[in-house]
């Protein structure tokens, strides 16, 4: 985004959103893959608490949600566009859905993802796949925010006074990476800046890093055309989907909804957009768990906030916005408490973990102030300072000047999770889940 520093990108509307909210520059996601890190968010608890293990993930409704606890609150809980949700139940606790996820996306039988040595994607269409053109992503971004917009004006003429809560969810910028053509025309792909490590030699990097870069058909880079091509599909994307979150600020500001309504912009996860060698995400490099994270408050507090925060820290935002109390067992804090009375660098860790295609065993990521711990099981870890290091290209985690750093990490997040229990959970899980219903 423009208001994160990207000199090409062009984002108006979130910019200017920006100029009126605290904006979070180290917020991460919980998972660096959709469905579970979209069920940590609406839940407030890590994936392996909820065992949200994967793509193929069927929340366990012990668990509840965002649209739980404020529709018991009184509020009007509504969904609109995609959640990747699984299974049956179409709206976990939310009482309305106005768009429901595109078919192909629904995977209703929760089958588990393929972990084997052999696992592999198909093709790397991910990135080849890209360039001017019509797609049903745009189509369907489109109707969210169609869908939005109408709810927002009948919600601003209304009499009553219920409270509500409105979910929406976009494609853009997932791949394929088809850009709509007035947006592709804003970038030229012959004048891009190539991350510098885009054709990265596989040979040369972490064991893990370079089976997940095989396993998802990223070992040979792309020609320099293409990745050109796809870069600038991306950025194309990006100012797509703001156009659209424009769209839906514009019918809060310009109703008397502006005078009470929070707004917050996030996303499940990043994109690794060709560092190191890697596109799509499902890793712990900062392009692939790094999220935007922006809270608008009708009082109009601003400001930038350093310290660390994730995902699991937006139900604590919206109970304490509903003025109702936070669940003592629940992992996080609210973004607002945050921003009121730490919002400097500390060493507040947030955590991150993987149990999908592409690593063979699970990968567990903590990042305390500028430090990063990659906690790979059955491998050596990763640490990273990314304030001086913000490309990750120098891994310190073998380096005996940063020892005493990789076993305080280490210590803080074993007293957050067990890595090789949490492993051999979700491997037990996926392979009773394969038994019942097969392999996706």
């Amino acid at each position: 985004m423009g208001n994160s520093g990207h000199p090409v990108v062009r984002t108006p509307h979130l910019d200017r959103l920006s100029e009126n909210c605290y904006t979070y520059d180290n917020a991460y996601c919980n998972n660096p893959i959709c469905t579970p890190s979209r069920l940590s968010m609406l839940t407030g608890r890590y994936p392996h608490q909820i065992e949200a293990w994967d793509l193929g993930a069927i929340l366990d409704r012990r668990h509840k949600t965002w649209g739980d606890y404020l529709t018991e609150a009184g509020y009007e809980t509504v969904l609109c566009g995609r959640t990747h949700f699984n299974g049956t139940d179409r709206l976990l606790g939310f009482s309305n859905r106005l768009l429901d996820d595109l078919p192909r996306w629904r995977n209703t039988k929760g089958n588990p993802p393929r972990r084997t040595a052999d696992a592999r994607r198909g093709s790397n269409s991910h990135v080849t796949e890209c360039g001017p053109g019509d797609h049903e992503h745009t189509k369907y971004d489109r109707k969210v925010a169609d869908l939005a917009v109408e709810f927002l004006h009948k919600k601003a003429a209304s009499p009553s006074n219920k409270p509500f809560l409105l979910y929406c969810g976009f494609m853009h910028p997932h791949f394929p990476l088809i850009a709509p053509p007035e947006f592709y025309s804003w970038y030229n792909p012959n004048t891009l800046e190539l991350p510098d490590t885009w054709n990265e030699p596989l040979e040369s990097q972490h064991p893990v890093i370079q089976h997940h870069r095989w396993a998802w058909r990223n070992d040979i880079p792309p020609p320099e055309k293409t990745v050109r091509c796809a870069l600038a599909s991306y950025y194309a994307l990006v100012s797509s989907l703001d156009a659209q979150i424009g769209r839906i600020l514009e019918a809060i500001d310009t109703s008397p909804l502006h005078e009470n309504t929070v707004v917050i912009y996030t996303s499940d996860h990043g994109e690794m957009a060709g560092s190191h060698g890697i596109w799509q995400k499902q890793c712990f490099y900062e392009s692939a768990v790094k999220v935007p994270l922006m809270l608008r408050l009708p009082s109009g507090e601003t400001g930038r906030v350093k310290q660390n925060v994730s995902l699991v820290d937006v139900l604590p935002t919206l109970l304490e916005v509903a003025g109702l109390e936070k669940p003592s067992d629940l992992p996080s804090n609210s973004l607002l408490e945050i921003a009121r009375h730490q919002p400097d660098k500390t060493a507040r860790a947030v955590l991150s973990e993987y149990h999908h295609m592409g690593m063979l065993n699970a990968g567990f990521m903590l990042k305390s102030g500028d430090y990063k711990l990659c906690h790979y099981v059955g491998s050596q870890p990763q640490l990273f300072n990314v304030d001086v290091d913000p490309l990750e290209n120098d891994d310190l985690a073998l380096n005996p000047e940063y020892a005493a750093i990789r076993s305080e990490l280490e210590n803080a997040l074993h007293a957050i999770v067990d890595p090789d229990f949490e492993d051999a959970r979700a491997k037990e899980n996926q392979r009773m889940r394969r038994l019942k219903g097969g392999d996706t």
